[in-house]
């Protein structure tokens, strides 16, 4: 198994795993662009009893388009999201796949919220494909 440790920017919150994710999605939607500042999010997600999480956090709590909360932690220094969870499943926890700082970390597996897709956005074809 591989050990896996994602961190905010100063390295104050950080997030470990031996485990490999369950699912690595790329999504389009406003609010992940928002959230990341660039024009998709890239997230893995792994069982919440796999992850150990270290360091204090803060929490935006935000209403996805479904209706379920999805609860954002993030370091109260550097601001930089290291994790999130959604009300809908507790039992998995979704990283974004940048706190990995791992070029060699796995590409996504699925692709959502494509119809807000930035034009130029080259979307893998053997990735799932969801509007």
């Amino acid at each position: 198994m591989t050990t896996r440790q994602a961190a905010c920017s100063c390295g104050q919150l950080t997030l470990v795993t031996e485990d490999e994710p369950i699912r690595i999605s790329m999504c389009h939607c406003y609010a992940c662009q928002r959230r990341t500042g660039s024009v998709f999010g890239a997230q893995a997600r792994f069982l919440r009893d796999a992850v150990t999480v270290e360091g204090h956090s803060n929490q935006y709590i935000r209403i996805a388009d479904s209706g379920d909360s999805i609860n954002f932690y993030f370091c109260p220094s550097c601001g930089s999201t290291v994790y999130y969870e959604s009300d809908e499943d507790s039992s998995q926890i979704a990283v974004p796949v940048g706190a990995f700082a791992d070029r060699d970390f796995p590409s996504p597996t699925v692709s959502v919220y494509e119809v807000r897709a930035h034009g130029w956005v080259s979307i893998p074809e053997d990735v799932e494909h969801f509007d």
